[in-house]
């Protein structure tokens, strides 16, 4: 979950949009407290949707408080305050980055700095909560197994992201994770996964690194497997929307959802089809 799951702006209530932007922030304090100053270079906006709706699932109010910090320190912003969720959310984020940086280094892209500057920070995490390696180290394993192989099977691709998504759910609810939260964190996985292999098709053609959408449709632009693989391809993302207003309709919510509602019932389908006509720009 890097820089893909956002609202759809317009719809976006005021009140949703200071939360959100608030929950931000709170984030990035909880990453220093938990992890260091350096490891909160890594926060995207994706956990901040992750905030919103662990807090209202376990039933913890989000506290706002208005407070400086170091990139915004004449004005006072409005900042969610740090709480053991947040905390664990941020681990969770240094510790998907960490991973994210060291894929990255093996494949060449520059960032072996990046990835001993941030170690520091994941190993604290890991600390805090130990049991996160395991579950991001088991399906990133997974994962490399199959795009060493060669793959050629989307579903099965898709499958570790997904599963690591549903264990790091099952962790963080506890006893308030169900059948709707695991089969909804789940679908967001897999979404991230394949929403992320069609907005990086061209790159990873040029560059000749693993997609698991050039393995299955042989051509050499995200443009012409849109063209041949598009029924295929908006058939899988439908059925993925499908699935997740089910589960939304069958989760216990304790305060008001709108901001999640409106990140997974309009903010994901809008990134899907910006990605589908070359429009997307991954922002964190």
């Amino acid at each position: 979950m890097f820089g893909y799951i956002n609202p759809d702006t317009p719809y976006l209530f005021k009140k949703d949009e200071t939360l959100y932007k608030a929950l931000y922030c709170g984030l990035c304090k909880s990453i220093g407290k938990g992890c260091g100053q350096r490891a909160r270079c890594g926060l995207t906006y994706d956990m901040a949707f992750t905030s919103a709706l662990l807090h209202n699932i376990r039933g913890e109010d989000v506290v706002i408080e208005k407070k400086r910090c170091v990139l915004h320190w004449l004005r006072r912003r409005k900042i969610a305050k740090v709480d053991d969720i947040s905390v664990a959310i941020g681990c969770v984020n240094v510790v998907l980055a960490y991973y994210k940086l060291c894929d990255d280094k093996k494949d060449g892209d520059g960032h072996a700095m990046l990835a001993k500057l941030y170690k520091k920070g994941y190993k604290r995490a890991l600390k805090l909560h130990p049991e996160l390696d395991g579950i991001v180290r088991r399906q990133t394993m997974a994962l490399a197994e199959l795009e060493n192989g060669g793959c050629e099977i989307i579903d099965a691709v898709c499958e570790p992201t997904a599963v690591m998504m549903r264990e790091l759910s099952e962790y963080l609810l506890k006893e308030f994770s169900t059948e709707y939260t695991k089969r909804l964190f789940y679908d967001l996985g897999k979404w991230v996964y394949l929403a992320d292999a069609l907005d990086d098709y061209d790159r990873d053609v040029k560059k000749k690194r693993f997609n698991v959408l050039f393995n299955v449709y042989k051509v050499n632009s995200r443009a012409e497997a849109v063209k041949k693989g598009g029924e295929e391809l908006v058939f899988i993302f439908d059925s993925l929307f499908a699935d997740m207003r089910e589960c939304l309709a069958n989760i216990k919510f304790h305060f008001n959802h709108d901001l999640t509602d409106n990140i997974i019932l309009r903010g994901i389908p809008m990134k899907t089809r910006k990605i589908f006509y070359g429009d997307c720009k991954n922002n964190a």
